[in-house]
């Protein structure tokens, strides 16, 4: 990825500056060779002026007079040459010291007197040993003269674009120390920003399932910082999902070698030829495999309860839904009392479903911890909060209460009081409770004190609940 980058720099950087290079050299040497055919066209009227006064007043009567006062009153640029051709022979040269000679390369002369015209001013360009030359071929002609005269102006281009060609020489030269440069800071700067994705990698291939509290150290403010702490979160997620795993799988095996044991037990000392035996054993056997049965149910369930569609919600009248459990939890003891403190008025969005199988499981607990004969009660409210209202559905029972330091631990997995141990509880009741009030992005509160025994309370932010769900509406709609 360094390297990528580096050269995806590189690249375009050498593009622009070739290109600003190339763009910069053409129009210098577009300049220089408009001035020089602009130099070169001055011959013109020059001539038309020396031709109307002469050199004392007077025109020239002769071609060769004509020619002989151009090459004395007009002097050629440092890097100019001129010849005068009679007749197509050369035939004057200024006495002033010359760059290099026209009538040097006779080629050149053939050339010249070959592509002039009798009327018109020609211009061209010749390569010759000498180097590219730039010329103008004006004709010359005096009345009563016969003779045929040619004035010829020309510029050596090599020289002309010689300063051209060295700033375009010293701009290569600069521009490739800039991509040298460019070239060490690029590497040095994506190695500093990529610092974090390879301390990513060398930290994912290090970390593994027994041990992932590896984390990468943030620095800056930048995106591959916030990529940084994202990644830590999720070695956090990954950590915590690791050792929750680990403590469900502990936790089942020791719940599952309880009953895998006594029906091994009773299997080994089944007295075959008995018939009661043999049916007390198979009534035990059927009796332990339900109760591991409904702990798998209650395990699969709570896996399911960290998927993002574990509840649907729905538009519930909470009045009505009170009254709905409070008539299926009198079936699970119908010698019991069953009240209803409060309920609530109004209709809210959660899934009545999974909270009437919350709610329900209380009520069980509270039938099974309480002493028999003794009410219980269930209520729901709509209070205002912070955030929107806030539902809270409850069961009371008459109980002896449970003790401060345990009321934490009843609500893990498999947690029970050892005082009212039970071999039709699994321990995962509470816990069910906890995640269906979690899904709906609520809690679950216990109060309870030996006097008044123990309230479970459920507790959903409504108004949070229902904004989010709303958010996640629109959010559906912008995408369709």
């Amino acid at each position: 990825m360094r390297t990528r980058i580096l050269a995806s720099i590189l690249i375009v950087t050498a593009l622009g500056l070739a290109a600003s290079g190339i763009v910069s050299y053409l129009v210098q040497r577009e300049r220089v060779l408009a001035a020089v055919d602009q130099n070169l066209l001055r011959a013109v009227p020059e001539l038309r002026v020396i031709a109307a006064r002469g050199s004392a007043g007077t025109p020239p009567a002769t071609v060769d007079a004509l020619l002989r006062a151009a090459m004395q009153q007009m002097i050629p640029d440092s890097q100019e040459s001129v010849l005068g051709i009679i007749n197509g022979k050369s035939a004057l040269v200024p006495a002033a010291s010359l760059p290099f000679r026209i009538d040097s390369d006779a080629a050149l002369v053939r050339r010249l007197v070959a592509e002039a015209s009798p009327t018109n001013v020609v211009m061209g360009t010749a390569v010759r040993p000498l180097g590219a030359i730039r010329y103008i071929i004006v004709p010359v002609a005096v009345n009563g003269d016969t003779s045929r005269g040619l004035y010829v102006a020309a510029y050596n281009l090599d020289s002309e674009l010689g300063a051209v060609v060295d700033s375009f020489q010293s701009y290569i030269a600069v521009a490739l120390a800039a991509l040298v440069v460019v070239g060490l800071v690029g590497w040095f700067v994506a190695g500093r920003l990529l610092r974090p994705i390879r301390l990513l990698r060398e930290a994912a291939s290090r970390n593994s399932i027994a041990d992932l509290s590896e984390r990468i150290p943030v620095v800056g403010r930048d995106d591959i910082s916030d990529l940084t702490s994202t990644i830590n979160q999720m070695f956090d997620r990954l950590e915590e999902s690791s050792t929750s795993q680990r403590r469900l799988l502990d936790d089942v095996g020791h719940e599952l070698k309880t009953p895998i044991t006594i029906v091994r037990g009773h299997l080994e000392l089944l007295d075959a030829g008995r018939p009661d035996d043999v049916e007390g054993t198979r009534a035990l056997a059927i009796d332990e495999l339900d109760r591991m049965s409904d702990l798998v149910s209650e395990i699969s369930l709570l896996a399911e309860s960290r998927a993002p569609d574990f509840v649907t919600m729905n538009e519930v009248d909470l009045g009505l839904l009170t009254e709905s459990v409070r008539v299926k939890a009198s079936a699970l003891a119908p010698e019991r009392e069953w009240m209803i403190d409060r309920a609530a008025v109004g209709t809210v969005r959660i899934d009545a479903r999974r909270i009437t199988q919350a709610w329900l499981q209380l009520a069980e607990n509270a039938v099974k911890y309480s002493a028999a004969g003794l009410p219980i009660a269930i209520g729901s409210d709509l209070s205002p909060a912070r955030t929107g209202d806030m539902l809270q559905i409850w069961v009371q029972d008459g109980g002896p209460g449970i003790p401060l330091e345990d009321q934490a631990r009843i609500f893990e997995r498999f947690g029970r009081l050892e005082s009212s141990r039970r071999a039709d509880g699994s321990g995962l009741g509470l816990s069910i409770v906890t995640a269906i009030a979690q899904a709906h992005g609520g809690d679950v509160d216990l109060v309870s004190t030996p006097e008044t025994g123990s309230t479970f309370t459920i507790r959903i932010p409504i108004g949070r609940l229902e904004s989010q769900a709303a958010e996640a509406a629109e959010r559906e709609e912008e995408s369709a």
